[in-house]
């Protein structure tokens, strides 16, 4: 317990050749004493006292430490505080998140540590890291890491081991030097360059609030990154026009994942939700029949509307609460019921309905799913897109990033959307995400669509004063 009822007596001589001064005080009903080999040592060791005490810090009544040698002397280590961070993050957070969150708090753990001597590999590290002491499971006495309730194999022990015994005291954090080494590793990909503007912030967020919950803890009295004046390498985050195919490219592309098999015909419409609707894969996943608003068949040029309100992320089955590889989730970055209402042209209806007549959905009213009724794995369609990308492209664009994922579909329809007029407050509403997100990523297009309103603009001043 703390207290300010603090009382700090005088040196006094004690019957012992090895130390024979003796500092004695009292801290509430406690009193506490120390022995010293020389007067100059007690002496010193009083001065701090009083120090602390006119300073108005409280002792621990327990110890007879002022509160702020206490916290040096329980702080634990920057892995021990990492690890308690993830545990309380686990319960409330998505299944990606909780990924994110590892990946984050590995790289700043293998960057912050006080000696490199004999230390592991850094692939194995940080193998053991994110898989062991930052992953977690569910036991009978609740959440806790894998690293507490599963067999460690002996390699990834002897890194926590390691980790463990040389990672930096919490204590040691507040220099200018540890905070700049650790975003400085938060700013690089694996090979040394530099990582997404997006990718830094999210894994700085992390960190931040790592400290922050060390701040809660009392292991800090202040937040240490506050103070840090520091900007990542330079990087562009706007998408490279370049690799995303166009129109006809996209429908090309498309057309070919159909002629893969029974399984490219049952994905065509995935892969058409993806560039005509600009979904995301994890939305166009979790698409039910219900979500399908498709006019009559008799009106063949009408537009339909998808009403999407769910995503199936694949995170991984160490991630999700049920060991399944995809989570079921809300919409990005959206409340949990919150839905998006997506406009599609009558190609995609076309798709939607020639999907369902043929293939039907699952029993609970998925449009697309694996072979084996579950949810359609990344690696699945992948391999149906490269397979595409090899019978449409020559063998010199296969080896560019041109329509290298799936995804550039997404940003191929955005971009459409845009080069086409529309509004880009209504482009990011149909693409699910915020009007600065849009500016950001699509900056180059938006910024030719700007100088084609201009010329408008000025073609109708110089008629009214024509």
């Amino acid at each position: 317990m703390l207290t300010y009822d603090v009382r700090i007596w005088g040196i006094r001589d004690r019957n012992s050749k090895s130390a024979p001064f003796q500092l004695r005080w009292r801290v509430g009903e406690h009193k506490h004493q120390a022995p010293f080999r020389t007067y100059t040592l007690a002496d010193a060791r009083r001065s701090q006292l009083m120090s602390a005490l006119r300073a108005g810090e409280q002792f621990d009544t327990e110890t007879g430490l002022p509160a702020s040698e206490l916290r040096e002397l329980k702080s634990p280590t920057w892995y021990e505080h990492a690890c308690a961070y993830a545990l309380m993050k686990w319960p409330r957070a998505a299944a990606k998140h909780r990924a994110a969150i590892a990946e984050a708090l590995t790289i700043i753990t293998v960057a912050l540590v006080s000696s490199h001597k004999a230390m592991p590999d850094r692939l194995l590290l940080r193998r053991a890291l994110r898989t062991w002491a930052f992953q977690m499971c569910r036991t009978e006495n609740g959440v806790v890491a894998r690293k507490d309730a599963q067999p460690v194999p002996a390699e990834d022990a002897a890194s926590l081991e390691w980790i463990a015994k040389n990672s930096l005291k919490m204590r040691e954090l507040g220099t200018s030097e540890k905070m700049r080494a650790a975003l400085t590793a938060l700013s690089l990909k694996l090979d040394g360059t530099a990582a997404a503007d997006n990718t830094f912030r999210r894994r700085r967020t992390t960190f931040n609030n790592a400290l922050r919950y060390a701040v809660e803890r009392d292991l800090l009295t202040v937040n240490p990154l506050s103070r840090i004046d520091w900007d990542p390498p330079e990087t562009d985050d706007e998408v490279d026009f370049r690799y995303v195919p166009e129109p006809g490219l996209a429908r090309s592309l498309i057309a070919a994942v159909a002629t893969q098999g029974a399984r490219g015909e049952h994905l065509e419409a995935f892969f058409g939700c993806l560039y005509y609707a600009a979904m995301r894969p994890s939305e166009a996943a979790a698409l039910g029949s219900k979500a399908c608003l498709l006019p009559s068949e008799d009106d063949e040029d009408s537009w339909g509307e998808l009403v999407l309100g769910e995503s199936r992320p694949e995170a991984g089955s160490g991630w999700t609460d049920d060991g399944q590889p995809y989570e079921l989730r809300g919409l990005k970055r959206r409340a949990r019921k919150a839905t998006r209402s997506v406009p599609i042209p009558p190609v995609l209806v076309r798709m939607l309905r020639e999907h369902i007549r043929i293939h039907g959905t699952a029993a609970d009213g998925r449009l697309f799913r694996a072979a084996g009724g579950g949810r359609v794995r990344s690696t699945e369609y992948s391999e149906l897109w490269q397979a595409a990308r090899e019978k449409v492209l020559s063998a010199e664009d296969v080896e560019t990033p041109l329509a290298e994922v799936p995804y550039c579909l997404r940003k191929a329809g955005v971009s459409l959307w845009i080069k086409a007029g529309v509004d880009p407050v209504e482009v990011a509403r149909r693409a699910g995400h915020s009007v600065a997100v849009l500016f950001r990523f699509y900056a180059k297009i938006l910024r030719g669509v700007q100088h084609r309103a201009n010329e408008l603009i000025t073609q109708a001043l110089d008629d009214q004063h024509g």
